[in-house]
């Protein structure tokens, strides 16, 4: 397939005008399946086309009937957001594998018009689905010889459309960085493991052990090598002699030995209990994992991934084969099905035949990165084993307090050591490094971080531009080698700072790297930020919430404030997440038009069977329009239809635990940045000194699309308004009409609009280095 056109190409030009196009959920459910199914019905609808809903998965396709495919309205989908699993209901069907019942469902297909089909399942939902395009023809041809179907309609309906989209909490099709209701999973998870602190599947197993800190944990990719008992008891006891008195050991399901003998969560249990006697419970979480409401990325993902679908069943063509819209890094992509399945297949054939680096390999760089990262961050040297660098580097949290900053300096913290460097920790970012409160931190004092919310270290807003002497002095009497500051813009303006000061002070001659930390999601170079995952899966429950409150009452519109400063990220894809009807944001400017025609909109939704409204208004949208402002005017001019409440969310969006997403982010890239500031050192290190002058010494390491990117801070100035402190440009932006179109507005759709500039690739990228999945 071809790369398309790089001009704009408007979407009133892609019309699902006479065309229908079905959705069904096959396999075991997945949170965030509802969201998916809610944007193929809108964006169906949107385009004009036809949108049916197939009930049971394939079992309602075979059995046919108005109740199992059942035509859908924009009001049929209302609420479904914020509801796990599937509502329209999934079913394994042995029928559908027979000849004779892929028979019936072609038949009940063409019965309603039916040509297009959006699958949302497991690869063998996505395999059984390319089957049956591909035998569309020959059974078309059947019909019409056994009389149940005209010669007319047989060509009128002579080729059948899928795209696939991968619904599995188990994150284990290749090709995607993450499926459908995998984050929502590890939220089940870690929640239940920051409980009590063992769990199934094989990349939740290692991504949960990767954002609780677990002290051991077996997969079915990498069997423990023999005398792994005796290994995993050692370290249990050393950890009880270093005053831990909780330890954690996650078993994943299917985990084996080198012998290949299974290992279960029973075994391991009575040999920590035999060997050490210490006192052990077993928690398998079993359907847990697929259970309750999705989390914000899975909204957002299967929000895109819906309409990214629906665009490809408008663009495809007779010979164009079946894709399957997938994640790479941050962005859409379609890519060919039967591909990404034979490659999943291959993991298992693998695995099958103890090929286990190999299988790691197949699942792709991200899991290998977990991998790599886990088996750094879990399993200390001994003393003699590791390194002496000579190495002194210090970690400060700069800006206001953001979910995942204790996992990133967990996670820097034991990558240097592990590196051969000695770590300092400074509190209470630059404020405390000018007033020397700086301190030796070794490996087991971050134990327990990464689940902790805030910030440990402690962090003020102070900028170094006026205590430059006072701090070349401390890092002189500590003889610092490195900085790693994390934390949001404040510490991209502190090392802009920093940087100049090389010119007076060659203290700061030194490799320094700043990783992105802040709720607001507003620091340039990086798409994301450290804590913002966490803050819009605090609006989006509070959100849902405030909307269940109104259930049962008399029409009602919410009207919700968020933070973020001059950053509307929190508003625009909490609003996605969340199912708003409008976003007011600073980055796109409103009037009193466009407040009056957003009331006119809810005033016209209202009338149907949807009876609540939910707008959206970050901080600092507009200094005249004010929430109080909005507020007021949806009340005055609702009067008789709805009525108004408003909420500001506050700083309950910078508290909590941090979520999965955040812990691991913040883990990973962390670990990166240390290894960049190790490789840094080696090579600035002459004559007995570091001296680094350049401006790649200078970085901020931040993910751009589908890598983890490091850019000189001096070369990002160009792209920052610093009035505002917010990037010029925000990748963001573009989901916003998926939000309005969504909510039922009409309005201008640009085919890169959904998230991806360069989103129709049609042959497999390359491997990303960086993952938004983790």
């Amino acid at each position: 397939m071809a790369q398309p056109d790089s001009k704009k190409v408007f979407f009133e030009n892609l019309t699902g005008a006479g065309k229908a196009i079905a959705v069904l959920t096959s396999g075991g459910d997945a949170q965030g399946m509802n969201a998916a199914v809610r944007a193929v019905v809108r964006m169906g609808i949107y385009v004009g086309a036809k949108v049916y809903f197939i009930r049971e998965g394939y079992q309602g396709m075979v059995d046919g009937g108005e109740d199992n495919i059942k035509e859908a309205t924009w009001e049929s989908v209302s609420s479904m957001l914020q509801v796990g699993g599937t509502v329209i209901g999934s079913a394994r069907c042995k029928e559908f594998r027979s000849h004779e019942g892929r028979l019936r469902a072609a038949h009940h297909l063409v019965e309603k018009g039916i040509t297009n089909l959006c699958v949302i399942g497991g690869d063998g939902s996505l395999t059984g689905a390319n089957l049956f395009r591909e035998e569309w023809s020959g059974l078309l041809a059947e019909l019409v010889e056994q009389g149940l179907i005209s010669q007319d309609s047989s060509q009128k309906h002579s080729a059948l459309h899928i795209v696939g989209m991968v619904g599995s909490i188990d994150n284990d099709f290749c090709g995607t960085d993450m499926t459908i209701g995998t984050d929502s999973a590890l939220h089940r998870i870690i929640e239940v493991v920051d409980a009590i602190m063992t769990t199934a599947q094989r990349y939740l197993a290692l991504v949960s052990a990767l954002a609780c800190g677990a002290d051991w944990v077996l997969i079915p990719e990498m069997p423990p090598e023999d005398g792994w008992e005796d290994k995993m008891c050692q370290k249990l006891s050393a950890n009880r002699a270093g005053m831990k008195r909780l330890n954690i050991i996650i078993v994943a399901e299917g985990a084996i030995g080198r012998n290949n003998k299974p290992i279960t969560t029973d075994y391991v249990k009575d040999l920590v209990v035999k060997c050490l006697g210490f006192d052990t419970r077993v928690t398998i979480l079993g359907h847990v994992q697929r259970g309750g409401t999705p989390s914000a990325f899975d909204r957002i993902l299967a929000s895109r991934m819906g309409v990214e679908a629906v665009m490809a069943l408008l663009e495809t063509t007779a010979n164009t084969p079946a894709c399957v819209v997938s994640l790479c890094g941050n962005q859409s992509v379609r890519l060919p099905l039967m591909e990404c399945v034979q490659m999943t297949q291959e993991v298992q054939k693998a695995m099958d035949e103890k090929k286990f680096e190999e299988a790691v390999k197949l699942r792709g760089r991200s899991f290998e990165n977990n991998l790599r990262t886990y088996k750094l961050l879990a399993h200390r040297k001994p003393e003699s084993e590791l390194p002496v660098s000579n190495f002194n580097v210090a970690i400060l949290n700069v800006g206001a307090p953001a979910a995942g900053m204790n996992a990133a300096v967990r996670s820097a913290v034991r990558v240097g050591i592990s590196e051969g460097h000695k770590m300092f920790a400074v509190s209470d970012g630059f404020e405390g490094l000018y007033k020397g409160q700086i301190k030796e931190i070794k490996w087991a004092d971050v134990g327990g971080w990464t689940g902790q919310g805030g910030s440990l270290l402690g962090t003020k807003r102070t900028l170094p531009a006026k205590h430059v002497d006072k701090i070349a002095e401390q890092m002189r009497l500590h003889n610092i080698n490195a900085l790693l500051v994390i934390g949001g813009f404040e510490a991209f303006e502190c090392l802009l700072q920093l940087y100049d000061a090389r010119a007076t002070h060659e203290d700061f001659c030194i490799p320094m790297c700043m990783l992105p930390a802040t709720i607001s999601n507003n620091v340039p170079g990086t798409d994301l930020s450290i804590g913002a995952d966490t803050a819009l899966n605090a609006i989006v429950e509070t959100c849902d919430r405030i909307k269940q409150s109104a259930s049962g009452t008399k029409r009602r519109v919410f009207i919700i404030e968020t933070m973020g400063g001059y950053c509307g990220y929190l508003a625009s894809v909490g609003g996605l997440a969340a199912g708003a009807d409008a976003a007011y944001i600073y980055e796109e400017p409103f009037d009193i038009r466009d407040l009056q025609s957003n009331v006119e909109h809810l005033t016209e939704k209202m009338k149907t069977s949807i009876q609540r409204g939910l707008v959206l208004r970050n901080e600092n949208s507009n200094e005249n329009y004010t929430t109080d402002f909005i507020y007021q005017l949806y009340s005055e001019e609702g009067r008789g239809v709805f009525d108004c409440r408003k909420n500001v969310l506050g700083h309950m969006q910078q508290g909590g635990a941090p979520s999965p997403f955040d812990r691991n982010f913040g883990t990973k890239i962390s670990a990166k940045a240390m290894q960049w500031i190790t490789k840094k050192l080696t090579e600035t290190f002459r004559q007995g000194r570091v001296f680094a002058n350049t401006e790649d010494s200078c970085c901020l390491l931040g993910m751009r699309r589908r890598n983890l990117v490091f850019q000189p801070v001096v070369q990002l100035k160009d792209d920052t308004d610093f009035v505002h402190r917010i990037p010029k440009e925000q990748w963001w932006l573009k989901l916003r009409p998926l939000m309005k179109i969504l909510a039922k507005y009409r309005t201008s759709y640009d085919v890169s609009d959904s998230g991806q500039l360069e989103h129709v690739v049609r042959n497999r990228p390359k491997e990303s280095d960086a993952s938004v999945a983790m």
